[in-house]
């Protein structure tokens, strides 16, 4: 039987600290929740490998050190209410809800959805809300967010989420470029206007939805 704590523990310091994250916040959030419980049964074994892993429907969850990024660029300190777009097996909305109030993650595929569902309830995070739509028209509904998370790559940054992030200070982070390349940007919305730095380059599967990718692009 796999030492479960000891690998996280060796994740967390090999892939994440030594390779730039900083946000203790972050590193402790990952050093919590138990990614194993978040992986299809066959590939349990390499949950805290360096790598993406498939999860069904052509769709994986996120190396860890991308999990990390993300959340970092994010900068949450803990009463944020945050959309994730791209629910995959429940993982992300984790990790994030390790680190912020009130968490929502919208889901195209229904397999998905019942997915991120499933494993969420099982490790205790049942208060992060799972809804199914399309993810890049974000989730009305709930906006304002102080943050955003996206994880899936788009041709460009849907206008949608844009408007749903809280005027204040709301944050942006999403894989932006072609199916095959994307660079990963933050957006801030700050008085009235949107600033935009690139955190770095990275590959996820395509954003699928009316203001993303097209079935058959």
């Amino acid at each position: 039987m796999k030492n479960w704590d000891r690998l996280r523990d060796d994740m967390v310091e090999k892939q994440l600290r030594r390779r730039g994250i900083r946000d203790q916040r972050v590193l402790e959030a990952m050093r919590r929740v138990p990614r194993h419980e978040f992986v299809p049964e066959s590939f349990r074994a390499y949950a805290y490998d360096d790598e993406p892993l498939p999860i069904g429907s052509a769709q994986t969850i996120s190396q860890p050190y991308m999990v990390a990024a993300m959340a970092e660029a994010l900068r949450l300190r803990g009463p944020e209410r945050v959309l994730e777009v791209g629910s995959g097996s429940g993982y992300g909305a984790a990790v994030l809800a390790e680190l912020a109030a009130q968490v929502w993650t919208i889901e195209c595929l229904p397999g998905l959805v019942a997915m991120a569902r499933r494993h969420l309830a099982a490790a205790g995070y049942k208060r992060v809300r799972v809804v199914q739509g399309d993810g890049s028209l974000g989730y009305p509904r709930a906006a304002p967010f102080q943050a955003i998370s996206v994880a899936a790559g788009a041709p460009d940054v849907p206008h949608q989420l844009l408007t749903q992030l809280d005027e204040g200070d709301g944050r942006l982070v999403i894989p932006v470029g072609t199916l095959d390349d994307q660079e990963l940007r933050l957006l801030r919305r700050v008085a009235g206007r949107v600033e935009t730095k690139v955190v770095s380059f990275c590959r996820f599967v395509p954003l699928m939805g009316a203001q993303a990718w097209k079935p058959g692009s």
